[in-house]
């Protein structure tokens, strides 16, 4: 996955600021999810650097799936507004909103 991606769906959260996506993505056969709200990425299983200009989505991520959430986000109380979307489906979103 390039960096890009990574910007686009932060991008997404910057025009709907109501919702929070978790994105699951494999990186060389490991999992990991990633909390993107507001414009930044922080992954939930992995340490996030520091820096907000280094990427939390690597190149070589694959996303397998994505939930939008409502904010606040409550992770022993999520409020799903849709899960499981690929980045398919996703791609449509993120043209509703001009990205």
């Amino acid at each position: 996955m390039n960096n890009f991606i990574g910007k686009r769906l932060e991008q997404y959260t910057v025009k709907r600021p109501q919702e929070v996506l978790i994105v699951t993505i494999n990186i060389a056969d490991e999992q990991d999810k990633i909390a993107v709200f507001k414009g930044f990425s922080s992954s939930l299983m992995r340490s996030t650097a520091f820096d907000p200009d280094v990427p939390v989505f690597p190149d070589d991520a694959i996303i397998v799936a994505i939930d939008r959430i409502a904010s606040p986000y409550n992770p022993e109380s999520p409020r799903y507004i849709q899960q499981g979307i690929s980045w398919t489906d996703m791609q449509v979103l993120l043209s509703e909103v001009g990205l």
